[in-house]
């Protein structure tokens, strides 16, 4: 049998290497490939093993001719690989979601303190023979209210070190419950709160179309003057120029980042910015985390080149060989499912039921639970997958029941899932048919729809006229539907419309729908 090839391509722990060849696999390391040179060398192997410098774009994938199997990253993020494109082309991308989170919580600490107390230009200044103590004023970090936004993997552990350190902890999480803020010792707040009664601010989201730029003009303008700022996450969620304006003003005291909109940043506006602190993405740079994440991603590579065993995939459901030609039909409507009610929901959840009817109750279901998680949380959490949606779910304090029955009412297979949360309620069900999934029910509501790329849904009053109002307005934003279907409240005089179109919806588009008389809700949804 003809050994698995591996190629590592970025600088990582030699022990990787050393566990792959441990394993059985052909491994070889071949660092700073430029782009061309890792196009012809990408055709011979199996397996890329990658940090952040290597980018696998599309073409790369395309070239590989169908012979790479599996992309690992030793980190979480998979900003630097071109996800659907992997899919697309059978590649299963990994990543290692838990090995870094300390070291990164830990930098964000020594960012803020270093921000606090002015050390690298007193540094600089002490060595250049001047002692200016009084121009170096420091500030304590005790008693201080520390706003945490985004309370995840590092996030929690930030939080809890600023707890530590005697702060006044307030983190903002679509996903934190009161029971897990308990937990922390912090006090869960609205975005708004952090804003206006932090002290210092810090951030740990992913980047997604929510929280691009969540640091702006805009949101600047409601912090308190004198607040400092720390970004050890991604570079894109800070406007740079508004940041430096603010610095400019005096508005913002201070702000230390690890990440920057252009990486490497060679150049930036807000180099040399006497009250901003700089370092090259180190986050994750320490000696343990680096042994961690490279040794935990070569395990997870050779255990899939060797076993086929898929574990912390971003694109697909870790099953077994032998469940998965089972539960392949069901995969897409779980994730579906999973993303539509993630996306209907509007507050922290309480509880997530889950419920298999039919043919499915008969199969293991849980790779299909994980898979719904993980896509409920993967519009506002990075590096959630099905082997970490549902640990994150218990972590969080979110109570989660799974019901099987052997028969289905109406359908021959029938999956349902129901959010709640504090204000309500939400639930969507979906069937296959053949091996296409199908949405059925929403809140009670029956449809029978699959689920475009783009979608608009809309609740409203039952009355004559809105279905022309809205097409009209699409036809003349000059958008195609592609889909548009019905379905009423039985009973009642409300009424769901689910209509697929080729395009997103821009926001100005949503607005003016919104107007319409009639209208209760309108959302965009993404599949």
């Amino acid at each position: 049998m003809t050994k698995p090839r591996v190629l590592i391509s970025d600088k990582m722990s030699p022990q990787a290497e050393e566990i792959f060849k441990n394993r059985g696999v052909d491994v070889t390391v071949k660092t700073d490939l430029k782009p061309e040179e890792l196009k012809e060398m990408i055709k011979n192997f199996d397996g890329l093993a990658i940090r952040s410098s290597t980018k696998v774009t599309a073409e790369i994938l395309k070239v590989s001719g169908g012979k790479l199997k599996v992309i690992g990253r030793a980190g979480i993020g998979v900003d630097n690989v071109d996800v659907p494109a992997a899919t697309s082309s059978g590649v299963v991308v990994m990543n290692t979601p838990y090995g870094n989170s300390i070291t990164t919580a830990e930098h964000t600490i020594a960012m803020m303190m270093t921000l606090a107390r002015q050390i690298p230009s007193a540094n600089a200044s002490t060595h250049a023979g001047k002692w200016e103590k009084s121009k170096y004023m420091g500030q304590e970090l005790f008693g201080k209210t520390l706003g945490v936004i985004g309370c995840g993997n590092i996030g929690s552990i930030v939080a809890d070190r600023g707890v530590g350190l005697k702060m006044k902890v307030i983190a903002y999480d679509p996903f934190l419950s009161a029971d897990r803020a308990v937990e922390l010792g912090v006090e869960k707040v609205e975005l708004e709160d952090v804003f206006t009664r932090s002290d210092f601010i810090t951030l740990h989201t992913p980047m997604t179309e929510n929280t691009k730029g969540i640091i702006n003009k805009f949101t600047i303008g409601k912090m308190k003057k004198g607040v400092r700022l720390i970004n050890c996450a991604r570079g894109g969620l800070i406007v740079e120029a508004d940041l430096k304006a603010a610095l400019d003003s005096g508005h913002v005291a201070g702000a230390a980042l690890d990440v920057f909109e252009v990486e490497p940043a060679k150049t930036n506006i807000l180099f040399n910015h006497e009250n901003v602190v700089c370092t090259p993405h180190l986050g994750a740079s320490t000696v343990e985390a680096q042994e961690n994440v490279a040794l935990q991603v070569a395990e997870q590579m050779a255990d899939f080149l060797l076993q086929g065993a898929v574990s912390n995939a971003v694109n697909m459901p870790s099953v077994s060989a032998e469940d998965a030609p089972k539960l392949k039909p069901y995969m897409k409507l779980a994730e579906q499912l999973g993303s539509f009610v993630g996306q209907l929901v509007k507050d922290s959840p309480t509880e997530i039921k889950i419920e298999y009817e039919g043919n499915v109750a008969m199969l293991n279901t849980k790779p299909l639970t994980a898979l719904i998680l993980a896509g409920f949380m993967k519009p506002s959490m990075e590096g959630v997958n099905i082997v970490s949606a549902p640990a994150k779910v218990k972590e969080l304090g979110i109570a989660l029941s799974e019901t099987k029955r052997e028969k289905s009412a109406t359908y021959q297979t029938l999956i349902s899932v129901t959010v709640i949360t504090a204000t309500g309620k939400n639930v969507v069900a979906g069937t296959v048919f053949g091996v296409h999934p199908r949405v059925v029910d929403i809140n009670g509501v029956p449809v029978e729809t699959d689920l475009g790329k783009h979608m608009l849904y809309i609740v409203n009053q039952d009355k004559p006229g809105l279905i022309g109002a809205m097409g009209t307005i699409l036809g003349d934003a000059k958008i195609n539907i592609a889909d548009f279907t019905l379905g009423r409240i039985p009973g009642k005089s409300k009424a769901v419309a689910l209509i697929s179109v080729d395009e997103p919806i821009p926001e100005k588009v949503i607005a003016e729908i919104s107007k319409l008389t009639h209208i209760e809700r309108v959302l965009a949804l993404k599949f």
